[in-house]
C-alpha cells in the first residue's frame, strides 16, 4: 500500500501529466482552452477570477520555494527559520483564504446562474470537487497544526520525499513520518497532477505570445445599401446649391 501510494501513484500522475498535455496539445488543440463564460455573467465573475487566480499564484510560488528549495539554501542566504516559518505561515494562509474564496464564489456562480450551469460540464465539476479537497487540505492542515500549537516542518518530511521523487529514488521514509493531513495533501495533490490535461486547467500553461506578432485586425462596417456597393462618402460629395441660390 505505502509503495502504491508514495511510489507507484506519483509516477503515473507524471506521467499524465506530461503525455496528456502531449495528446492534448496534437488531438484537441481546439479544446485547449477554459471555455470562458463571462458573456453569460460577469458580476460574481469580477470577485472571484481575481481573488482564485491571484490566489493560487501566490500559492504555487510559496509551494515552489518550499518544496523545492532545501533548508540549507535559505539559511544560507541569512533566512533563519523562525523567520521563514512566520513569513510562511503568514503569507500562506492569507493566499489560501484567498483562493478558497475565490473558488467558492466560482463554484456559487456556476451553481446558482443558469446559463453558466448549463454549459457547466461532469468534467468541470469533477474536476471543482478535487481541487478544492486539495486546497482545503493544505490550508485546513497549516491552519489546524499551526493553531494548536504543534507545527510540522514539512520542509523535514515532504519536501524532502517530493525532491526524492523527481530525482528517481522516492524515499517513503520521508512521508511516512509526515502528519496524516499531509499525507492526504500530497496524495490528493498526486491525483490533480494527473488528471489536470484533461480539465480546463491546461489553460494555465497557455500564453497568447501569438498577439505580439499576428497582423492587425481590420474591422469594416457592414454595407446597408440596396444593391450591395457602398455609396460614395458624404465628405467627398459635391456641394449642390439649391436652384434659388445659383
Amino acid at each position: 500500500m505505502r509503495t502504491a501510494l508514495w511510489v507507484v501513484l506519483p509516477y503515473l500522475a507524471l506521467a499524465s501529466f506530461v503525455g496528456g498535455h502531449v495528446w492534448r496539445y496534437r488531438y484537441d488543440a481546439f479544446g485547449w482552452t477554459t471555455r470562458s463564460s463571462q458573456l453569460l455573467e460577469s458580476r460574481l465573475l469580477r470577485l472571484g477570477s481575481p481573488l482564485f487566480h491571484v490566489g493560487i499564484l501566490l500559492v504555487a510560488g510559496g509551494h515552489v520555494v518550499g518544496l523545492l528549495v532545501p533548508a540549507s539554501w535559505t539559511d544560507a542566504l541569512g533566512v533563519s527559520e523562525g523567520v521563514y516559518h512566520k513569513a510562511s505561515l503568514t503569507l500562506g494562509t492569507i493566499a489560501g483564504v484567498m483562493t478558497v474564496v475565490g473558488l467558492g464564489i466560482l463554484v456559487y456562480r456556476r451553481r446558482t446562474t443558469g446559463a453558466v450551469f448549463r454549459v457547466t460540464t461532469r468534467n468541470d465539476k469533477a474536476m471543482y470537487v478535487l481541487l478544492g479537497a486539495v486546497l482545503l487540505a493544505g490550508l485546513g492542515t497549516t491552519v489546524l497544526t499551526n493553531a494548536l500549537g504543534h507545527p510540522h516542518d514539512y520542509r523535514q518530511t515532504v519536501s524532502p520525499y517530493l525532491r526524492s521523487v523527481l530525482t528517481l529514488g522516492p524515499d517513503v521514509h520521508r512521508i511516512d513520518a509526515a502528519p496524516w493531513g499531509f499525507q492526504l495533501h500530497v496524495a490528493l495533490a498526486w491525483l490533480l497532477i494527473g488528471v489536470w490535461p484533461y480539465t480546463r486547467l491546461v489553460h494555465v500553461f497557455s500564453a497568447p505570445l501569438g498577439y505580439l506578432t499576428r497582423p492587425y485586425v481590420v474591422y469594416r462596417s457592414r454595407d446597408t445599401s440596396p444593391t450591395g456597393a457602398r455609396g460614395p462618402r458624404r465628405g467627398w460629395e459635391p456641394v449642390r446649391l439649391p436652384e434659388q441660390h445659383r
